[in-house]
């Protein structure tokens, strides 16, 4: 597949190339997964539960008008999209859970996303956190994707640490946001939410990367080639338009 073959969002801050974006200052949105020694939680649900706190920070009230971290969330939206993904466990996560964010619970996974930060400004609590040690699995297959929410299909050909794969779930899940109108924001929101994380054979990656839908481009910073496509964004409401000739 050429390049010509992938929908692009203009200048999505997703992409490798170089633009404006650059030039504004880069905020991180910093998420915090709890995995404790003895009981982490399974690689899918701390994938799904990622995005889910993505989309609640983008949807809270204090994240929109004059809310407290509106002009934070617009500066970060404004320059390169940056997600990274930490860890922590006993007296580590409680004094995460302490700052001011959002704890997401999954089945078993909790995560807290927080405002963004300075890339280098991280609160001293989540700079000492480490970005290593996320590596997580599923003991059972996950089952069928959920029905009457989104899809957020993870490619097949790239071998990703999972908090690499959370972090561009989160971006998998704040393209649909973007994409979909107030109306479908509300009523996803009403409903919680609701999404699954699968990894799709490569046929039918093949198709998903040529559908229409929106797809996630790594811009490389960490653990995989600038340009990857990562994740397509695969919403109902979304999927109707593609379909549409």
């Amino acid at each position: 597949m050429s390049d010509n073959d992938i929908p692009e969002i203009p200048n999505s801050p997703f992409r490798h190339e170089q633009t404006e974006r650059d030039e504004a200052p880069q905020f991180v949105l910093p998420l915090v997964v709890h995995i404790e020694k003895d009981a982490p939680p399974a690689r899918t649900d701390a994938l799904e539960t990622a995005a889910r706190a993505v989309l609640v920070m983008l949807s809270d009230e204090r994240s929109l008008g004059e809310g407290e971290w509106a002009e934070t969330m617009r500066l970060w939206q404004d320059a390169r999209i940056r997600k990274v993904v930490r860890r922590a466990r006993g007296g580590e996560w409680r004094k995460a859970s302490a700052l001011p964010g959002i704890t997401v619970t999954g089945q078993a996974a909790e995560v807290r996303v927080f405002p963004p930060v300075l890339l280098d400004g991280w609160p001293k609590e989540l700079a000492k956190l480490q970005v290593s040690g996320t590596d997580l699995d599923d003991p059972q297959p996950p089952g069928p994707a959920t029905a009457d929410g989104a899809v957020l299909w993870m490619s097949p050909d790239l071998d990703m640490s999972a908090g690499k794969a959370m972090a561009q779930a989160g971006h998998g899940a704040q393209l649909a946001w973007w994409e979909l109108s107030e109306v479908e924001r509300k009523a996803w929101q009403a409903a919680g939410f609701p999404l699954s994380v699968r990894t799709p054979e490569a046929g039918r990656w093949r198709e998903l990367t040529a559908s229409g839908l929106p797809i996630v481009r790594d811009a490389g910073f960490t653990e995989i080639a600038p340009g990857s496509c990562t994740v397509v964004a695969d919403h109902p409401a979304l999927r109707r338009r593609a379909a549409r000739p």
